[in-house]
């Protein structure tokens, strides 16, 4: 009797949403679990993502069900487990990006294996959000995006680049070979390091090994494109500091992150359990304290809603190699996976988060900046 009353209360919270559990429509719920309605009840976003790693529930469009369930504002209703109260809590309490720390946060997504990313990603392994102006297909985007950011910063052959958290070195190869720039790149993630100088080959590009918060250069322009959000909002300020004093007077620094509308301090939890452990998407207000008397902003671009076709060109490509990458994985890392493609790329449908270009400069341009788009 009592679980019929948590199924009664979740089946009504759903609909709400227009999802109906097991209906006929591909974002509906298929339960196969009847323990799913106390574990989502109690332990919020965690457990939904959880159970579905366990087989609990499947969807035949969990990037439909994620969006009409956030455009409802369900998420708003979740409770929290003892799991993530205590994360919430370290959270406010410790600097989970500190240095040692960060590199193991950072290992743990991206040194599990560049095949899986070769496979999932475009051409170049851009791991960020494309550019989908006049592009269809995610090579295209990914070029768009990458020639955006040269563009913006005004790239001109010869200047020296300095891109915090360089991934596999896409912006870095890409600039240096389209517009004749020299790039540092750093990431403390050793399987980037050891594919990106691989790929980089031949081009004046250092990959290095290295934290941010130990470079100390000066570089004609500097780029960091989906960094910050592992950065932490106990080091924003250090991120930013690291960005200003590695940049000459009158060069440009250009912040590609994932943005969300209201400050937080600690992650969704099951994104910060099993996909970017310590992670945080910032807020403007969040950056922007951290860049006071620091930077101007020059230009402000959101481009949000171009990461749900980038996701979802993530999740075909990843699905459709499942077969040559499921001997290094198991089932429920693909059911893993899938849930954090798919319901990223819901969230970002539903306009939950952003995506923003932010051009800084160390003193103003006089005259001021024309936006490039």
């Amino acid at each position: 009797m009592k679980n019929k009353g948590l199924q009664q209360q979740v089946t009504d919270l759903l609909a709400t949403a227009d999802v109906h559990v097991n209906g006929p429509n591909p974002w509906d719920l298929q339960i196969h679990d009847n323990r799913f309605y106390k574990r989502v009840l109690s332990e919020g976003t965690l457990g939904l993502g959880e159970s579905y790693m366990d087989g609990w529930w499947d969807c035949d469009s969990i990037d439909g069900f994620a969006f009409r369930v956030i455009r409802a504002d369900l998420y708003k209703q979740a409770r929290f487990g003892w799991r993530t109260v205590l994360q919430m809590l370290l959270a406010k309490v410790w600097n989970m990006q500190k240095k040692g720390m960060a590199t193991r946060n950072v290992q743990r997504h991206y040194d599990i294996g560049n095949k899986l990313y070769q496979l999932m990603l475009d051409k170049r392994m851009a791991y960020s959000c494309g550019y989908w102006k006049g592009a269809d297909n995610l090579d295209m985007a990914q070029e768009n995006k990458l020639d955006l950011i040269c563009r913006k910063i005004g790239l001109q052959a010869g200047q020296r680049v300095l891109d915090i958290g360089c991934g596999w070195g896409s912006f870095a190869k890409f600039a240096a070979e389209r517009y004749g720039a020299t790039v540092v790149g750093v990431t403390v993630s050793r399987e980037q390091v050891e594919l990106g100088r691989k790929l980089c080959q031949g081009l004046p590009v250092e990959i290095r090994m290295q934290d941010y918060r130990d470079v100390n250069e000066q570089f004609d322009h500097v780029v960091s494109v989906g960094m910050v959000e592992h950065v932490g909002y106990r080091n924003h300020r250090a991120f930013m500091k690291t960005a200003a004093r590695c940049l000459k007077p009158d060069g440009l620094f250009l912040l590609h992150t994932i943005g969300h509308p209201f400050s937080k301090t600690s992650a969704d939890p099951f994104t910060d359990t099993y996909i970017f452990p310590n992670c945080l998407i910032p807020s403007l207000k969040q950056l922007g304290a951290a860049m006071e008397h620091l930077f101007v902003l020059e230009d402000l671009h959101n481009f949000g809603p171009y990461y749900d076709p980038t996701l979802m060109a993530w999740y075909e490509n990843f699905n459709r190699h499942w077969d040559e990458l499921k001997d290094g994985y198991d089932e429920r890392f693909y059911r893993m996976w899938r849930y954090y493609l798919l319901s990223s790329a819901g969230s970002f449908r539903a306009r939950n988060n952003q995506l923003w270009q932010l051009v800084l400069s160390r003193k103003g341009i006089l005259g001021g900046y024309e936006a490039v788009r």
